[in-house]
Parts: structure tokens; C-alpha cells; sequence
């Protein structure tokens, strides 16, 4: 059967209704569209736990801060309608912004603490955005299970943290990061890089990496392996604004004074017009 488009709330939610009435088993990968083989991976881990396959194709305005990329993030609806379909989706949900947030919106989600790490003060307001939409996204699509990729770990940890705080009825998932065959994690925007950038930007699999190997050999002073996994960006890279390189704990996303339990490596990195972040965790 061919894929079915819907791009109205009522529609989207009628649907599901009908579906979970008959006793369906949603599940649900929410997209920023352009997709890539790590969204694609997300929808064939869902496959065999559910019998109905959810995509949302939505740049969501509520996440992009006043100067980042939301006009020129890409978009390409043919090619992800062909993605999905051959990933095994079943419904593609594609709203316009103001089907979502339409005149007199007035309602966000915030998940507090979880929020003020990593990412957090470097795009005021992101998380926000993406716990609203998500929040939104689950009374639309009704799923029983979601997945979500390891690539954005802090995303990830935020959207359990409100699916817990919240009490919503929904299994979440996690992916593993799909990477590049050099190391690179796959994303929409490394589309953004030219040929020299994307060279360089092998280098934050490098210093997560070295981090790992680091960490593998004894190393528990997190002071010394953030330290040295920024002179590997320093030294790879031609000018990188590097944002942050930190080691914290999965719970709560703060950073670690020893490393050991379940440990969190991220860092982010500006290249040119391109932020581009990536993850390691770690059971120490």
C-alpha cells in the first residue's frame, strides 16, 4: 500500500484514533525531514514493535534561535516520502507551522535542569522548543512507542525525563548513532560543510575517541581527558570555535568530578557556519 500523507492535526489524530480503536500498536520517529540513515535506522528498529509506522516531517520554528538555521535548513519532501516508505513507514505526517502553532498559541514545555548543561546555554530556548513539539506531537500522533537517536543525547535524556514527569503512556527508545564509514555522525546539516570542513570535522569522532581510549587505559581525572581531547580539536582543526567538551553523568547531564558509573562524553563544535555535535557513553 502506498504511504499515506496527512498534514492536518485533525487528520493525524483521527487517524490514530481509528488505528489504536482496532487495536493497533503505534510507533512513532518524530523528523526534522532531510533524513539520513540515522532516521532511517530509527524507523527499522520500530518496525517489528509496532504494526502501524508513524514519520513527522516538521522544521519546528520553536527550537531555532533568532540568528540559527531555520530558513535554510534543507528540506526535500519527495526524497523523505521515498525514505520513509522504504524504511517501512506507513504514515507520514507533514503540518505546516501553523497548524501547529496556531494563532494565540500560548503553551511550552520546559524541562528543568536538564536543560542548563551541554547545549542548553548555547541555544537559549532550544530545549524548550523541542520538549513543546514533542509534547505536542505525542496528543497528535497517540504512539505507544517512540524512538529517538543517541547522536542527541541531551535531547534524548529530556524527552524521558518529560515522558516520565508527564505520565505519558509511551514507550521511548533509543537508537545508537549512525556514523560516516570515517567516523562522522550522520546529520542533516553536514550537508552545510564544504569539502575542507568536512575533513576537518572527522576530528570530534577523533577526540571522542581519544577520550574513550583514555578513559580505557585508567584515566579518571575528567579535567585531564576533556583537556586533551580539546587539544585534539585545537590541533585537527583550522579555526574551530569549540562550545564545549565535557564529561558528565547520564542522570542528570551534569558534569562528573571522577569518572566512573555511567559517563556522558559530548562535545559541540562550530566549523564555519556549521555547528556539528557528537557523543560518546560509557559504562566506566
Amino acid at each position: 500500500m502506498p504511504i499515506t500523507l496527512l498534514d492536518s492535526v485533525a487528520a493525524m489524530q483521527q487517524h490514530s484514533l481509528a488505528l489504536r480503536t482496532k487495536g493497533k500498536r503505534l510507533g512513532f520517529v518524530p523528523t526534522m525531514g532531510y533524513l539520513h540513515e540515522g532516521h532511517t535506522s530509527l524507523m527499522q528498529l520500530l518496525r517489528p514493535r509496532c504494526d502501524v509506522l508513524v514519520a513527522s516531517i516538521f522544521v519546528n520554528p520553536m527550537q531555532f534561535g533568532p540568528h540559527e538555521d531555520l530558513s535554510r535548513y534543507p528540506r526535500d519532501l519527495e526524497r523523505d516520502q521515498q525514505l520513509c516508505e522504504a524504511a517501512g513507514c506507513d504514515v507520514i505526517f507533514h503540518p505546516t507551522p501553523q497548524e501547529i502553532y496556531p494563532a494565540g498559541f500560548h503553551t511550552h514545555v520546559a524541562v528543568e535542569y536538564l536543560a542548563e548543561t551541554l547545549c542548553g546555554p548555547w541555544r537559549p530556548g532550544h530545549f524548550h522548543g523541542v520538549a513543546t513539539v514533542v509534547a505536542k506531537l505525542f496528543n497528535i500522533v497517540m504512539p505507544h512507542v517512540a524512538a529517538f537517536g543517541q547522536k542527541d543525547a541531551q535531547q534524548a535524556t529530556i524527552i524521558k525525563q518529560m515522558v516520565r514527569d508527564l505520565n505519558f503512556p509511551i514507550d521511548i527508545v533509543i537508537g545508537p548513532t549512525i556514523r560516516e564509514a570515517d567516523g562522522l555522525a550522520k546529520s542533516s546539516r553536514n550537508v552545510y560543510l564544504s569539502p575542507e570542513e568536512r575533513l576537518e570535522a572527522t576530528s570530534l569522532y577523533g577526540a571522542l575517541s581519544l577520550g574513550k581510549s583514555m578513559i580505557e587505559k585508567d584515566a579518571r581525572d575528567p579535567a585531564v581527558v576533556v583537556a586533551a581531547m580539546r587539544q585534539h580539536l585545537e590541533q585537527h582543526m583550522r579555526a574551530p570555535e569549540i562550545q564545549y567538551v565535557e564529561i558528565v553523568n547520564t542522570r542528570d547531564l551534569h558534569p562528573v568530578e571522577k569518572i566512573e558509573g555511567e559517563i556522558l562524553m559530548a562535545l559541540a563544535v562550530r566549523l564555519g557556519k556549521t555547528r556539528l555535535i557528537d557523543n560518546f557513553m560509557l559504562k566506566v
